[in-house]
């Protein structure tokens, strides 16, 4: 990290935002941890790729609060500081509205519709949830559609935002971050190929996991 983007990060006061953020402690995740965590990664994979924007980070932090939490409204967003409207704006923009769009149309939405902004936001997002696409944790149908909804769908956000006339050092950035996904795709696609006896043996981890679970909530038990 560059002396500069420092400065700036020290100027944006983010500690309010992920006391918002934190209203997804709660929403548990497959792979493990929860919600928060995962918007936390999304904006330190921002910071990795030298996005110091603070609007964009922000919006990060909070990107998933209005989908998934009903503890935490626009209004309570639009009063914590003054790049509020803008971070508002951001995470609308990012947020599915089960009510009034499909999955599809959400996405042809980002792709179509969306500011640069919200794509660079939306790509952090999808390499945190790649990351967390482990071997064994989900099921082949459901790693196959996530690779499958990253290629038909991800893929191009990355290019609409590479013809979106982004300044020369984001378009690397950009680029890196399409190499990332490109990466994280080969990879679990490549496990899927390999492991024939997929299900059989996230059976076999499902239940491992179950029996320790079991063993630690008898020790706990025992020892009240």
């Amino acid at each position: 990290m560059e002396d500069l983007e420092m400065q700036a990060l020290k100027q944006m006061e983010l500690a309010p935002w992920i006391q918002k953020a934190t209203a997804l402690i709660g929403n548990n995740r497959n792979v493990g941890g929860n919600q928060f965590r995962h918007c936390m990664a999304a904006m330190i994979i921002l910071i990795d790729y030298h996005f110091i924007d603070s609007v964009m980070l922000k919006a990060s932090i909070t990107h998933d609060l209005l989908e998934d939490s009903d503890k935490v409204t626009p209004e309570d967003l639009m009063h914590i500081d003054g790049d509020s409207p803008a971070v508002l704006a951001l995470v609308n923009e990012l947020t599915h509205n089960k009510l009034t769009e499909t999955k599809e149309e959400y996405f042809d939405r980002l792709i179509n519709n969306s500011s640069p902004q919200a794509k660079i936001v939306k790509l952090a997002d999808r390499i945190s949830n790649l990351t967390d696409l482990h071997l064994f944790v989900f099921s082949k149908e459901k790693t196959e559609h996530i690779l499958h909804q990253t290629e038909e769908f991800i893929y191009p956000i990355i290019e609409k935002l590479l013809d979106s006339g982004l300044p020369e050092k984001q378009v690397l950035m950009v680029q890196e971050m399409k190499r990332e996904i490109h990466d994280l795709v080969a990879v679990r696609k490549h496990y899927l190929e390999e492991f024939s006896n997929f299900e059989s043996v996230r059976y076999l981890v499902a239940r491992k996991l179950q029996n320790i679970g079991n063993r630690i909530t008898n020790h706990d038990n025992h020892n009240e």
